[in-house]
């Protein structure tokens, strides 16, 4: 157990410091949040979650619940930070496409599951396809560009690791080319599309498009191997590192502790990963094996995007590094998906 909780205490804990550092009142926030993903965890170590998700009708309902969300956050929700990705309940704000993600792992695992012998069938591919590609295509009106990012990713990584043939994997990268051409004409925002136009030229318009980016690596560059200390990393305490606590948090953590501070989060999270993965390896049904890879693939490529926005290897999308970002509906998600993935290593 402690192989798989070792790495997710360091990063949850990296987390919370730098937050403790950049803002306390997210730092609150999410210690609530951190709290009831650890109660969690503890209520499906006792709870045999097959009892609910082992059935397709609560799979079907939780996919369409979040869609049905995901709708509602477009054509209802507040606008903050010029999304409409949130849900407001009080107190409480929501993103249904953090549920939609976790949805998805569910959904595929249980489709793959009963069909991987089948996965190099047209039908097989273009009816999975169609399941990430609807709430996609919300994401990108949310604008959420990140998160369909992710959507793809799950289906394209259980495809991949199910040894679709790659006659079948180069047809889907181009049917998937088509799309994006049309989503970037005539779907996404002109920022969105700036963003990606300053990622290709990161040394261009560095004080308008280009200013979070050269932010952040200004603050990785400048911290050297032991980093500035606790709460003296002059470009998130002055405020010149937009979204220090989510978008950017881990520029901020290597700011203050270093390039081996960050060198420790990245071994961390990769041995959460390589965990997971084990796990899935002996786990006695493909489901449960299933949802332990969807939920590395989705683990994996928020970590490979939102590390990457912070050293400029990867566009800025706006997504959120597992278990160290502020995000209330992020981390409930992922302490939900490990909560399963204890659950599964339990009962194997």
């Amino acid at each position: 157990m402690l192989s798989l909780f070792l790495p997710l205490g360091i990063l949850i804990v990296a987390g919370l410091t730098t937050l403790s550092a950049v803002s306390p009142h997210a730092f609150h926030l999410q210690l609530i949040w951190v709290a009831l993903g650890i109660l969690a965890v503890a209520a499906f170590t006792v709870f045999d979650w097959r009892s609910v998700f082992n059935h397709r009708w609560m799979i079907w309902g939780f996919y369409g619940l979040s869609l049905v969300l995901m709708l509602f956050a477009y054509l209802k929700g507040p606008t903050i930070r010029n999304t409409h990705s949130w849900i407001v309940l009080g107190p409480i704000t929501l993103q249904p496409v953090e549920f939609m993600k976790v949805a998805l792992i569910f959904l595929y695992a249980n489709y793959f599951s009963r069909r991987h012998l089948a996965v190099a069938r047209w039908r097989t591919i273009l009816t999975s396809f169609l399941f990430f590609f609807v709430p996609a295509a919300i994401a990108v009106r949310l604008p959420d560009l990140g998160s369909a990012v992710i959507f793809f990713s799950i289906w394209f990584g259980f495809l991949v690791l199910l040894g679709l043939p790659f006659r079948r994997l180069a047809v889907a990268a181009v049917a998937f080319a088509v799309a994006a051409g049309f989503i970037w004409i005539y779907v996404m925002k002109d920022y969105q599309r700036a963003r990606i136009i300053g990622f290709l030229y990161p040394q261009e318009h560095s004080l308008s498009i280009n200013y979070s980016s050269a932010q952040a690596r200004i603050a990785v560059g400048s911290a050297g191997w032991l980093g500035k200390g606790y709460g003296q990393g002059t470009q998130a305490q002055l405020g010149f590192l937009s979204e220090p606590t989510e978008d950017f948090i881990f520029a901020a953590i290597i700011e203050e502790w270093g390039v081996l501070g960050g060198l420790v989060v990245i071994a961390a999270f990769l041995f959460l990963i390589y965990r997971i993965l084990a796990i899935g390896a002996l786990a006695d049904e493909n489901f449960e094996k299933f949802i332990c890879l969807g939920a590395v693939m989705m683990l994996g490529v928020q970590f490979f995007l939102n590390g990457g926005s912070s050293t400029g290897l990867t566009p800025v999308v706006g997504v959120t590094f597992p278990f160290v970002s502020y995000g209330g509906s992020s981390m409930l998600v992922d302490m939900f998906l490990i909560a399963i993935v204890n659950s599964i290593r339990t009962r194997s």
